[in-house]
């Protein structure tokens, strides 16, 4: 069944999540001003779904039961899927103008769809049939899962088991007959408090002294033990002063979360990987470069964002002035880049022996890599079109004030035919995507996100095949193999 916006709210008011935000428990988290706007912009993944007009990009056909499910929750099953998946995800970006939060989900599964299979391969497992028991049921009840890959990790020059504390890694505690016993939290979860799953993953290539951290399983959101502790974003609070332009982005948002695992029971059919330390490279890095890929999604936050520029020029009356359009065709041209970088590593995608179909790791890297750069760019000429008002505007409720409120309509009016309130509400939703909330998914995110700018680097260094480089200009300017 695939949910509808309403359906999947009401799935998340049945679930009994421990929720911890400025130092008090959250009792509803569905209806929390600071949350709501997160869980609203993941209901669109399932509301633009049942849109006749987007249903070729939102759904894809299940390859385990040929039913239509919703993309979130399909396995790539060739070039065509890859190149949609991009194509969802700034559809998704430019619809919400924020972090929608299902694309970690999404990825955690395509990855370990690979290499629960390749994990059986070598030893015979059963990993990859209980994956696609889970992926059966994920699929049925059209879940949001969050992908959990990130540790808090302690002191980076150390191994997970030679750090102070062992649980600043995820691992496993006690082995019982019916399953397994993990530890340990995870850091940055996008969207943790709006998912039904959470699949954990590691996070960085094990050794055999580290393979209780060799472990991959998926729970559900509210299993006894699991504690979120929401993140602090700028100008989060802004929430609580109620429906007001001064937000922003006054219909969706995103959040983060730190994940606690206090002892939690994980039943054998959930786990995916245990132990097998020389695969956890694999899962990584597979996961790794289906998520950098997903980034296409800040091309669709871009696309709103040079959209504010070009109204807040027309407001301020500068829309003709030529470096004011020169600055709009080199943000188009900075966003575009990436979109052509998100649908280049898909098409170039291939077919892993699973079935499942995996971009191209190289130019998925190079995507990134650009994505931690363009939109900071971008965003810098989207404020330098708006001026300094957009961090010196005074609140909406100034501007409704009888005491001066004539004064802020008399000194920040601009032309006769824009209704100050319009003018204020663009500055507002720039100053939100720039700097506000809005800016952790847009900037922080694309920095950070999906491994560091280091990690793609490294991954670029791997795969660029210097030695054939090197053997083509050695050839073309008569240098011998053997010199």
């Amino acid at each position: 069944m695939m949910m509808n916006a309403v359906q999947y709210e009401e799935s998340l008011r049945k679930l009994n999540l421990k929720v911890y935000m400025f130092g008090q428990r959250v009792t509803n988290v569905v209806d929390d001003p600071i949350i709501r706007p997160s869980m609203n912009a993941v209901a669109q993944t399932y509301e633009l779904a049942h849109k006749p007009e987007h249903e070729d990009i939102m759904t894809a056909v299940s390859h385990l039961t040929g039913k239509k499910i919703n993309r979130f929750t399909h396995i790539h099953q060739n070039v065509t899927d890859l190149v949609k998946k991009s194509k969802m995800g700034r559809l998704m970006g430019a619809h919400t103008g924020c972090c929608f939060q299902r694309c970690v989900g999404m990825d955690a599964l395509n990855a370990l769809s690979m290499t629960t299979y390749d994990i059986d391969q070598k030893y015979g497992t059963g990993y990859n049939a209980r994956f696609l028991e889970y992926l059966l049921y994920v699929q049925e009840n059209d879940l949001t899962c969050d992908g959990a890959m990130t540790d808090p990790k302690g002191d980076r020059s150390l191994a997970p088991h030679q750090q102070h504390d062992p649980d600043l890694y995820l691992r496993v505690v006690a082995e019982k007959p019916d399953g397994i016993v993990v530890r340990g939290a995870k850091a940055h979860q996008t969207g943790a408090v709006n998912s039904h799953e959470i699949i954990v993953m590691p996070t960085l290539t094990m050794r055999p002294a580290d393979s209780d951290y060799a472990i991959s399983f998926a729970l559900p959101a509210d299993a006894d033990g699991i504690t979120y502790i929401i993140g602090r974003q700028s100008c989060d609070t802004r929430k609580l002063e109620g429906k007001t332009f001064d937000i922003g982005n006054v219909l969706y948002g995103g959040h983060e979360a730190l994940v606690v695992f206090d002892d939690v029971f994980v039943p054998w059919d959930r786990v995916f990987m245990y132990r097998e330390y020389d695969f956890s490279g694999q899962l990584v890095e597979q996961f790794a470069s289906y998520h950098r890929q997903s980034y296409a999604c800040k091309v669709g936050v871009g696309d709103v964002l040079i959209g504010a520029a070009q109204t807040i020029a027309e407001f301020n009356g500068t829309d003709k002035t030529s470096h004011v359009r020169d600055k709009i065709i080199e943000m188009n041209q900075l966003n575009e880049t990436l979109f052509c970088g998100t649908i280049a590593c898909a098409s170039e995608g291939h077919r892993e022996p699973s079935g499942t179909y995996s971009v191209n790791t190289l130019l998925a890297n190079v995507h990134k890599q650009n994505v931690t750069r363009f939109p900071y760019e971008i965003a810098r000429l989207a404020q330098d079109i708006a001026g300094g008002l957009m961090v010196t505007l005074p609140s909406e409720k100034d501007l409704d004030s009888p005491e001066v409120g004539q004064w802020i309509r008399k000194y920040f009016q601009t032309r006769e035919d824009v209704p100050l309130e319009n003018r204020m509400r663009i500055l507002r939703l720039i100053e939100n995507l720039t700097l506000g909330t809005a800016a952790v998914g847009y900037l922080t995110e694309s920095m950070h996100g999906a491994g560091s700018p280091q990690a793609q680097r490294i991954m670029i260094s791997r795969q660029a095949n210097m030695s054939i480089k090197v053997k083509q200009a050695r050839k073309l300017c008569g240098i011998s193999e053997n010199d």
